[in-house]
């Protein structure tokens, strides 16, 4: 390769990633500037762990090496807050800006497609991030839990999740029909599949509900986000069988937006 097309080729690179920077930017003054959108996404989670927390008390959980109720729900919030953002908000917004023609218009516009994802996918990742920051503090100085002993694997796990779940998202988009139908379905698959895998609530391993949610990816996100907590005594925090799980659905999902995928709204 000779000296000018590397240098091409490397002003193209800073370029996309200066492009990918500005849409981030925009992406994220878009979301905060819808306020009640941003205090619902971001406050859902902390307001649900505040409450569980005040309801739980000093309660303690005895087959989990009777560990404090509280304890059990930080991390499960955790995975709550991610799977809000980059499962149910993405998904509605994908199909709102799908059938209010926002996607073709930008798809039509000089920006790039692979930036034009990115930066969605970018501003979900650190919307994610904030709401586990904050669970994580309130947890720590409002109810005395511990800070992950692995966050390494905590930090693992929230990769793979974020990615999986984002292409959960997107690929739900694709087969909700219009704007109108996207809050309630992905709210009752989302909320329906919670009370399967034992976010309110602690699942014996044993359990029928535990057998049929072990099936999707919800259960065994919240799983791999308690695994770094260890709240049990002598187990890995490395949760690799869930992490399997989620990063499945996740492909899976890939394949289903690659084929599915649309950027003009849907005829009536």
């Amino acid at each position: 390769m000779s000296v000018a097309a590397a240098t091409s080729t490397g002003d193209r690179a800073t370029n996309s990633w200066r492009l990918l920077w500005h849409q981030v930017r925009y992406e994220q003054m878009a979301f905060w500037l819808n306020r009640v959108g941003a205090i619902f996404t971001i406050g859902f989670s902390v307001l649900f762990l505040v409450m569980l927390g005040f309801s739980a008390g000093n309660a303690r959980i005895s087959y989990l090496s009777n560990i404090r109720l509280i304890q059990y729900y930080v991390p499960g919030f955790v995975a709550y807050g991610v799977m809000s953002a980059c499962f149910t908000t993405l998904a509605t917004t994908m199909v709102v800006r799908r059938e209010t023609g926002l996607l073709k218009r930008l798809r039509l516009s000089p920006l790039p497609t692979r930036v034009l994802l990115g930066s969605v996918l970018c501003s979900t990742a650190i919307i994610s991030l904030l709401q586990v920051a904050l669970l994580l503090l309130i947890g720590r100085f409002g109810y005395a839990v511990s800070f992950p002993v692995n966050w390494v694997a905590f930090v693992l796990v929230l990769i793979v999740a974020m990615a999986s779940f984002s292409a959960m998202g997107v690929a739900m988009s694709c087969v909700i029909p219009n704007q109108e139908t996207a809050g309630p379905i992905t709210s009752v698959v989302f909320f329906v599949l919670l009370f399967l895998s034992g976010l309110w609530f602690p699942l014996p391993a044993n359990s029928a509900l535990a057998r049929i949610s072990g099936v999707f990816p919800v259960r065994h996100f919240i799983q791999a986000a308690s695994a770094p907590f260890e709240l049990q005594r002598g187990a890995s925090p490395w949760a690799w069988r869930d992490l399997l799980v989620i990063a499945l659905w996740g492909a899976v999902s890939i394949v289903i937006a690659l084929r599915r995928f649309q950027w003009s709204p849907r005829r009536r």
